[in-house]
């Protein structure tokens, strides 16, 4: 059974900082592209950070310049860096492995940041 478990998320001020950490297991993690979805109350869930297999990166515009994503093959692990958050950045982050034939994500991990 595939595992993605997401951890790091909590409550901060605006302007602080959060890293979300997101650890599979039972799958060849290095062949997987990685992505951090956001989930805000009432809306649709939303790609913030994409890092493919070879290490390409993509961002939201909304969050471009304020989170880095990155991965560490050797740990099986992918994270999200987030500076100068906003209260708009609330919601669930959901860490998400996707190759062609496979989709997984993990259980979420709750973000909440108030002005």
């Amino acid at each position: 059974q595939v595992l993605l478990v997401e951890s790091g998320g909590d409550s901060v001020q605006a302007g602080g900082s959060l890293r979300l950490s997101c650890a599979a297991s039972t799958i060849t993690f290095s062949m997987f592209n990685m992505g951090w979805h956001r989930q805000a109350p009432g809306k649709q869930r939303e790609l913030v950070a994409y890092i493919a297999s070879d290490g390409r990166t993509t961002y939201t515009n909304s969050m471009k310049g304020r989170v880095t994503i990155s991965r560490d093959n050797a740990k099986d692990t992918v994270y999200l860096q987030m500076n100068n958050l906003k209260p708009e950045d609330t919601g669930v982050y959901y860490c998400n492995a996707q190759m062609v034939g496979y989709d997984f994500w993990g259980q979420g991990t709750q973000v909440t940041v108030s002005s």
